[in-house]
């Protein structure tokens, strides 16, 4: 059977029928004298063996000629010499490269990205009597999962298995969640529901037109931390003695962030240059929260800052660029023309400095535009080798996610991408990309060739998007 577009098959059936079905196939192949391994519920294979592969796990040294084992989702062994299980479909890595999948720190992959809460409504829109405009903190990204969303396949087929995925919408849009881009259902998809609380500074009106400035905006989330404090003590010393204290009200953004605090979730802060990123520190500081910094495009100017507080970065790749309305006779002040210069040397400089970072797309169109921006960053200084685990075990260490992915190690979670060269060649191709051990084998499709009027309207597109043909043979 020829799977579709850049898919694995996965039926699934009931205990009962799964069983007859088993029963059924068994007598019919013992009847003709064959014999088969079992593959786990519905027929699908669980175990997987890369072999004579360059291996470069980022927990150490690349290893050649190598073996990765993946089994029920997990990776089982990684090394030159390793048992392959007898149940395993083996694939022949000659001539390719086993990277960690590799994570999108910061995208809208997976959701509705034009400004909605997934179901039509205007987000971070709080209509309710707490009266918090651009604030809703309980809307959850897990919930909202879009598996139609044809952006999951374009990232995972240029070798991203991870996302974290970020609410828009006001500023407190709701709950980030880490997603792993593939599953038979949005459950599936899910690796951490609350991941982060991410947080914008951009003035969004509202009622009586508050917040309409920078400082405004400040102000309001400061009051909701303070809020947030007062609850976190009041509610518990209420539970404790009802008969001595006054009940406290309920405020359902108390209630959400109180909760995502004891979780220790990560709060994203916005902050761009270096006047922004000192800002974010002190706030970071005042309001005793577990921070994270995106944006980061002009820490070049304040990295002995960053290291100094131990502050850990995401990085948007979308490099500042003269708009493409732009005058081009309009003059351009030379901190512009400095920072547009000197921003893709910025990772480079965290790295020199100590400072723990992860990149993500920040708005860029696709993967390609992804690969392209780590070029440019890796031309101004940046190592390989940092860049690779930007994408990888930084990002997850970032995101509390180190022990279970970004690394090719036994008993992570089998997110893998396989090239026939350098990841960040741009001639290099995807191969094979497995997801909690999903195996999807990928196939560009060929551009047809121009035959005067013959070419289907939208064939340059398709290709440019990443449509992948299908695959015969695979069993999920």
């Amino acid at each position: 059977m020829k799977l579709r577009a850049g898919t694995c098959r996965s039926p699934r059936f009931t205990r009962r029928r799964f069983w007859w079905a088993a029963i059924a196939s068994s007598v019919a192949l013992v009847a003709v004298g064959v014999t088969f391994t079992a593959r786990g519920e519905g027929g699908e294979p669980r175990y997987f063996a890369i072999t004579h592969a360059r291996v470069v796990p980022v927990a150490g040294p690349p290893i050649e000629n190598g073996t990765v084992v993946v089994a029920k989702g997990l990776i089982q062994a990684v090394g030159a010499s390793v048992t392959i299980p007898p149940e395993a479909w083996v694939i022949d890595g000659k001539g390719l490269t086993v990277y960690p999948g590799l994570i999108d720190a910061g995208t809208t992959v997976g959701i509705s990205d034009d400004g909605t809460d997934g179901k039509g409504k205007p987000a971070g829109v709080v209509l309710g009597p707490e009266g918090r405009p651009g604030t809703s903190p309980w809307r959850v990204v897990a919930d909202e999962i879009k598996t139609d969303d044809k952006r999951i396949e374009t990232w995972r087929s240029a070798g991203f298995t991870t996302t974290l995925t970020v609410p828009e919408g006001g500023i407190l849009p709701g709950q980030a969640a880490v997603l792993n881009l593939a599953g038979d259902r949005a459950g599936d998809y899910v690796v951490r529901v609350y991941a982060s609380v991410p947080i914008s500074f951009k003035p969004v009106g509202g009622f009586f037109g508050f917040p309409d400035s920078l400082m405004g905006t400040i102000a309001y989330v400061r009051q909701v931390y303070d809020d947030t404090a007062w609850y976190s003590q009041a509610e518990p010393a209420y539970e404790s003695n009802p008969a001595k204290y006054e009940r406290p009200s309920y405020d359902r953004t108390e209630v959400v962030m109180s909760e995502a605090e004891k979780r220790s979730e990560i709060v994203m802060l916005p902050a761009n240059n270096s006047q922004q990123l000192l800002r974010a520190l002190k706030l970071a500081n005042e309001w005793k929260i577990r921070a994270v910094l995106y944006g980061g495009q002009q820490a070049y100017e304040v990295a002995d800052a960053l290291a100094s507080a131990k502050m850990p970065v995401l990085v948007n790749l979308k490099w500042p660029e003269r708009g493409k309305d732009a005058d081009p006779e309009g003059e351009q002040t030379l901190r512009e023309l400095r920072f547009r210069d000197r921003a893709p040397g910025t990772p480079a400089a965290l790295v020199k400095a100590g400072v723990k970072f992860g990149f993500y797309s920040g708005g860029l169109s696709g993967p390609k535009d992804i690969m392209k921006s780590a070029k440019k960053a890796i031309d101004a200084g940046l190592s390989p080798d940092a860049a690779l685990r930007a994408f990888t075990a930084d990002s997850a260490d970032i995101l509390g996610l180190g022990d279970r992915m970004g690394s090719i190690v036994p008993g992570k979670i089998a997110n893998l991408v396989v090239t026939d060269g350098d990841i960040f060649n741009e001639k290099t191709k995807v191969k094979h990309v497995f997801v909690d051990g999903r195996w999807f084998e990928i196939h560009e499709e060929e551009t047809p060739p121009d035959k005067g009027g013959d070419k289907k309207p939208g064939d340059e597109e398709a290709v440019k998007a990443g449509r992948y043909a299908g695959v015969e043979g695979v069993g999920r």
